[in-house]
């Protein structure tokens, strides 16, 4: 009788996890399955803000973002080769434009917020893009908003300017200004995409960024070009992998969960930043990080709580008051 070699008793315990954590993902409410993706995301995003933070002491900005870019246009081929031409057909060529445009610009400031100040702070002044989704909501697509709303607004940028402190360092000053314009670009995209996605397919939008944002960031990239060490190297394809990773990650969590029922475990990144600061930087965060943090924390989760009020309320047929 042959006796089981170590090979075949591995591969067979391999494939009895497999059944058994299928079944138990399967046990999983969507919310739940939702949560567990979000939460991966949040966990990737906090590792790609560590490698550009890494990549960025001896590299430009505008070279680290061309190169993942192209990097991540890789990854993506062949799913725009595969809706090709179909992957190029757009009804909505200046929005895109405009989009692609302003997503230059928030991840050019973003990037740079993170290479220049610590991380957790860099994490928490990106939180505020709630509040500009909702003035930007507002100005271009005649959102009505109630006192509710506008005092948590009016909150979390209280919070934004308790982490800035105007005034206190020139240079600090300047990279939280860019972590701030970060956010503003970074809702401007979001409102775009709330029409883009309207008259668009989905790989129409992931080809215009994936192809024109790199193509932005060429000549600039080229300009403050640095020869790229091995480490680096290594880096820059786990910042693509990360990046594309997290972004399939966000798409998996909202296809599985509700966006009312994810959005509050975005706010874990600060936890992973708080901690990657320390362990990897050895930085502590400030305590104007934690009060401010807190702040835009509790006036984001506050106006994510509304939103939900107010969405329960028009499914039972109740239409909403103007107090959001």
């Amino acid at each position: 009788m042959p006796v089981p070699s170590a090979k075949s008793e591995d591969s067979s315990t391999t494939a009895a996890f497999k059944i058994r954590f299928s079944k138990k993902w399967q046990s999983l409410s969507n919310n739940t399955r939702g949560i567990c993706w979000a939460l991966l995301a949040t966990f990737l995003m906090a590792i790609m803000s560590t490698i550009i933070k890494l990549l960025g002491d001896r590299m430009h900005v505008t070279q680290i973002l061309m190169l993942r870019q192209f990097f991540m246009l890789i990854i993506s081929a062949p799913i725009i080769i595969k809706g090709f031409p179909g992957s190029i057909k757009t009804q909505a060529p200046l929005l895109h434009l405009g989009r692609i445009l302003l997503a230059s610009a928030a991840m050019y400031f973003g990037f740079t917020a993170v290479i220049h100040l610590p991380l957790a702070e860099s994490t928490v002044i990106g939180f505020a893009r709630t509040f500009f989704i909702t003035i930007f909501a507002v100005f271009f697509l005649k959102e009505v908003i109630g006192i509710h709303r506008i005092s948590a607004t009016v909150l979390g940028f209280i919070g934004v300017m308790i982490i800035v402190q105007p005034g206190n360092g020139a240079a600090l000053g300047t990279y939280s200004l860019m972590a701030i314009l970060a956010s503003a670009c970074a809702a401007m995209v979001g409102i775009i995409l709330r029409k883009v996605t309207q008259l668009d397919r989905p790989i129409t939008i992931l080809t215009f960024q994936a192809t024109f944002v790199g193509l932005i960031m060429a000549p600039f990239g080229i300009y403050y070009w640095v020869s790229i060490e091995f480490n680096e190297g290594l880096l820059l394809l786990a910042l693509a992998g990360v990046s594309w990773s997290a972004q399939m990650c966000n798409i998996q969590a909202l296809r599985y969960g509700e966006a009312s029922a994810i959005a509050p475990f975005d706010y874990i990144r600060l936890v992973y930043a708080a901690l990657i600061s320390v362990v990897i930087f050895g930085v502590w965060p400030l305590w104007t990080t934690y009060l401010g943090g807190a702040i835009i924390v509790g006036a984001s989760l506050y106006t994510l709580h509304r939103e939900t009020v107010l969405g329960r309320k028009v499914t039972m047929g109740t239409a909403p008051a103007k107090t959001h």
